[in-house]
Formats: structure tokens, sequence, C-alpha cells
């Protein structure tokens, strides 16, 4: 018999506003310990330096937490022009000092250089893999290993402030893009050089920045209801978003409920007037309740990839 997990049976998504100095696993953890969540995952590691919006999903939601993996990002970040570190960032040993003689349309013109489709070549100090191992790992041994340029879109790059040498921009990208490696190589091309010295997600997907809660919030919340004697869930509940809201972009298919047992045994059912070839979600009922997503052949066939679970009352 398959041993029960430890937690509560709970689903949805936190809006972490990540603090700095903290690793995205272990705010993860501190989340799902004050839920008391049998099952969480975060979508997307922050670097410790960073702050900002960690989507935290909890229970059947981790099923689709790699959509919000591969969701479009924004971010503010401050550089320091004229230091280059071996990290790209202020957490990394200084190796370069230059003097910083660059005028606005210099700037203008390498920004520009960094706009729409280009190939990145990954930091050293990312999470990407060599040969099963992080390439951080090498990195700190003083190891330099192959790495292949990939694909990134920026779709904005905004100037911000320049404030004695410190350049603040907002940019809007791809997933797999390194803003560490955009700033390096920003530097570069300027040949002053320079290094993230504050990093801050300020958008993932299409969620609001007002909806993120920190840490403290919730901490705060946990303490208020033990105070009155309530379950702290009575408190941090009403803070979750639907576990569906990692797939919002998905056209939704409305399975009738002749077909819904025959469905989430993971077998195909026909459906009338449904978008094909592409992922949907999938609902049940009246009201409509999200199950998980799915594809939809030429033929009408809607055929399950990714179901919840749905946990008995007892």
């Amino acid at each position: 018999m398959a041993r029960r997990p430890k937690g509560r049976f709970i689903d949805g998504i936190v809006l972490l506003d990540k603090p700095t100095g903290m690793s995205s696993n272990h705010a993860l953890q501190r989340v799902k310990r004050m839920y008391g969540a049998a099952k969480a995952g975060h979508t997307g590691a922050l670097d410790p330096l960073a702050t900002g919006m960690l989507p935290v999903c909890l229970g059947e939601a981790t099923k689709f937490s790699s959509h919000l993996l591969d969701a479009d990002k924004r971010y503010l970040v401050t550089a320091k022009l004229g230091v280059r570190t071996d990290t790209s960032d202020s957490d990394g040993e200084v190796v370069q000092v230059r003097p910083v003689n660059i005028t606005d349309e210099q700037l203008q013109q390498a920004l520009a250089h960094f706009r729409g489709d280009t190939m990145q070549v990954p930091s050293m100090f990312s999470a990407l893999k060599y040969q099963g191992q992080p390439l951080y790992k090498y990195a700190r041994e003083g190891k330099e290993v192959p790495r292949e340029a990939r694909p990134i879109t920026v779709y904005e790059l905004n100037f911000v402030s320049l404030e004695g040498d410190d350049l603040t921009l907002d940019i809007h990208c791809s997933k797999g893009t390194y803003i560490r490696t955009i700033t390096d190589d920003l530097g570069e091309m300027l040949g002053c050089g320079a290094h993230v010295t504050m990093l801050r997600r300020t958008k993932v997907a299409d969620y609001p920045y007002e909806k993120m809660v920190t840490l403290e919030q919730l901490q705060a919340l946990v303490d208020q209801a033990q105070e009155q004697a309530l379950a702290a869930s009575t408190l941090l509940d009403p803070l979750l978003l639907p576990m569906d809201t990692a797939v919002a972009n998905f056209p939704v298919v409305h399975v009738p409920d002749h077909a819904a047992a025959f469905l989430m045994n993971g077998n195909p059912v026909q459906v009338a007037n449904a978008p094909s070839d592409t992922l949907v979600r999938i609902t049940l009922g009246e009201p409509p309740r999200f199950v998980g997503i799915g594809q939809v052949n030429e033929a009408g066939l809607l055929a399950p990839k990714r179901l919840i679970v749905i946990q008995s009352a007892d």
C-alpha cells in the first residue's frame, strides 16, 4: 500500500516575492511548510541575489509548472558599469576595472543590438547541465566547459535611468534568457565592462505584480491564525490562485457529463467545435471545473495529456 505523503492536499499557486540572499529552493520550502502542503514546486529558479516573482505551485498545480517555466518573463535590472566580475553579478570576484566614457548615442546603439531574436551563450554560472552536472559546479572548480548558443527573444529592452555608473533597464524576454549575460555582453560592447547589482523579476506570464506576497506577510498570517486559535489555512488559502492560471493562455474545451468518467480514466473522447493541434484546458461539470490539459486532433478527438487527481472527501 502506498504511503500517504506528509502534509495536506492543497492545490493552487502562491505568487511569492522572493527576498534577496535566499535560494529559490529555500523560499519554496518555507512556503511549503507554512501551508503544510504535501507537495510543492517552483517555476524557474531566481538567483539568490535576485528578488521578485516566484510562482510556487502547491499540490496538483505542480503538474502545470513547466508551462510557467516556459512563459515570458520581465525584469528590472541595475548594472554597475566599469566593473566586470567572474559571475557577472555582485556575488562574484572583480576581474577587471575600466573607466566609463560612453555617450547616450553609444548606449542606445548598444541596447538596440540586444532587442529581438538573438543567440545567447549561457553563463558558466547558470544551472544548465553539462554531462549531468550544472554549469555553476564546473565554474566553482575553475573549469570552463563548452556551451552552445541558444535562441532567445528580447521583446522589450527599455532604458530606465543612468545615475553615475549605475544603469537601470527594464527587460521583457523569452524563457531561458540570462540577464547577467546580457549585462556582461552589454558592458563589453560599451568597452567598460558591467555586472548586475540588482535584479528583480516583475512578471511571469500574465500574473499581476500586485498579487505577490512576501515571506514576512505569510508568516504574519500564520502568527495571526495562531493568536486567534485558527488553522493557518483559514488565512493562507485565500491567497492561492487557481491552478489553471498556469495555463490561462490555452483555449478551454468543456467535456459533457456522459464522457467525463471515460476521460478521467485517461481515454480520448469526442468533442465538438474544439481547436485542433494545440493544447487546451479541460473542464467538466456545472459550474465548469478545471481537470487538466489535453490535445484535440483534426477528427475532434480530445486526448488527455495531464489530469489532476481529485481527492476524496475522507
